[in-house]
């Protein structure tokens, strides 16, 4: 079995940008602010290196961070897939509370991309374990905190 974390191509793309920017900006600035902060003498009472060198420890640690994260993704791109109006990872949902007529939006995702508020919602999740599988019309039962809650499935899409 394979050990691959799902990831979707806009949240593939998220944790490059952020390495980047870690390995061209933040590295150098870091790295200076070090050598700046060495100029200044004794470096046992020298707050500014203390904290440039916890500067670098948290962005080493991050770009380390990122760098498995993505040595270790399956990037899936859900535009190129044909699942046949099945909902599956990478696929946003449009669904109507079937109780209240709230309809919700939401897009599955990877555990890292999951941002609730932005409606990403992790795809090991109740709601998104409910989901996969369904397509149009289909009623997904949720079990929340709050209750069984059921979702009718207005739209899928694959985009």
């Amino acid at each position: 079995m394979s050990n691959k974390v799902p990831l979707t191509i806009v949240g593939a793309k998220k944790l490059q940008d952020e390495l980047h920017q870690l390995k061209t900006v933040e590295r150098p600035r870091i790295i200076q602010a070090i050598a700046t902060a060495r100029e200044h003498g004794d470096l046992k009472e020298n707050a500014e290196y203390h904290a440039a060198r916890e500067q670098q420890s948290f962005a080493e640690g991050r770009i380390a961070d990122i760098e498995g994260k993505l040595s270790n993704a399956e990037i899936i791109d859900v535009t190129k897939l044909n699942p046949g109006g099945k909902i599956i990872f990478g696929t946003t949902v449009v669904l109507s509370n079937v109780e209240t007529g709230d309809e919700v939006t939401y897009r599955i995702v990877g555990e890292d991309e999951a941002d609730i508020k932005q409606g990403l919602i992790s795809v090991g999740s109740p709601i998104a374990r409910a989901l996969i599988g369904k397509e149009v019309d289909d009623v997904a039962i949720v079990q929340t905190p709050g209750g069984v809650v059921e979702y009718e499935i207005l739209e899928v899409k694959y985009i």
